[in-house]
């Protein structure tokens, strides 16, 4: 029987990972020995973990070593918000560990992954989906964290730890320079801009088109499901636009208001302070990779400073 590596570092992994002969037969194995069908396994080659369809019911997760507080959360938040949600979320068939990986086998959803869709969507459509998303975000961040406060890192301790490195992860990503320069004043601002100790709420940090499925109905597409919570934390709830303003509304005035409005945040809430607590969040992001996530085509030339890039994304 093939035995699972320990990895310990993700350009290994990923390297590893490319030859489904050294992994796919514990698969497999899992499966059987679950009394899982796993017949025609279907190999995802997209996402962090390895992820095998078992038919068309089951999905199975395998959890790197290294990635293990990934498992951590996805099966806490899967646990957590069992029944509470009105949008479709996976739910826990199996979980265990083989050769120091965990792993979980989950329900499979209906639906198409929202990034084959999204892309060609018209602009009313994208209003709706954008609206549901941030109605999503909102019902969550309405469930009591309950066990997942227990998650590290505390919020003020991981936002202390971002805004400590930001300025070096930025300078390595190539921020332009000019975005660079008022870095620094922003970092100072953020500590007041951003609540440290409210009440914290559920956050996922990945409302992304991957993240997501869109389900066709009689007049369009809206939002069906909700899947992978390896990221999640608990804190300041604005967190979690940040992924759908960068990666979705890029930059148009009607796309980010429908976000907002599904949200709940008013026109008046829409403030320089507010945008500039937005501004900060997103470099602070676990993941913030502005020249890569931010789609809105040319926008280093559109922009200026810090403050004119939080209007082009943001605008009223």
């Amino acid at each position: 029987m093939i035995s699972l590596p320990l990895l310990t570092d993700y350009d290994t992994y990923r390297a590893w990972r490319t030859d489904t002969s050294r992994w796919l037969p514990v698969a497999r194995d899992i499966a059987d020995n679950h009394g899982l069908p796993c017949d025609a396994p279907h190999v995802f080659s997209t996402g962090t973990n390895l992820v095998v369809g078992l038919g068309d019911d089951l999905i199975l997760k395998l959890f790197p070593p290294f990635l293990r507080r990934q498992f951590v959360c996805e099966r806490a938040a899967l646990m957590e918000l069992h029944g509470r949600l009105n949008i479709t979320i996976p739910e826990i068939v199996a979980a265990g560990e083989r050769d120091g990986w965990p792993y979980l086998v989950i329900t499979r959803l209906p639906g198409v992954v929202g990034s084959e869709v999204w892309p060609s969507l018209p602009e009313v459509e994208k209003q709706r989906v954008l609206f549901e998303i941030g109605a999503v975000i909102a019902e969550v961040q309405l469930i009591p964290p309950g066990a997942l406060l227990a998650l590290e890192p505390r919020w003020d301790v991981y936002m202390q730890g971002q805004i400590a490195q930001c300025r070096a992860r930025h300078e390595r990503l190539g921020l332009p320079q000019k975005f660079l320069t008022g870095l620094d004043d922003l970092l100072r601002d953020a500590a007041e801009l951003i609540p440290m100790h409210a009440a914290p709420v559920i956050l996922t940090g990945e409302y992304i088109p991957e993240n997501f499925l869109l389900a066709r109905r009689g007049d369009g597409w809206h939002v069906a499901g909700l899947f992978d919570f390896g990221d999640l934390l608990t804190g300041w709830g604005e967190y979690d636009l940040l992924g759908p303003s960068a990666f979705m509304a890029a930059g148009h005035p009607r796309l980010v208001r429908s976000l907002f409005d599904g949200f709940g945040i008013a026109r008046s809430e829409v403030t320089f302070a507010f945008k500039r607590r937005l501004m900060a969040l997103l470099l602070l992001h676990r993941a913030s990779d502005p020249l890569r996530h931010v789609c809105i085509p040319g926008w280093p030339g559109q922009a200026n400073d810090l403050v004119e890039l939080q209007e082009l994304i943001w605008p009223d």
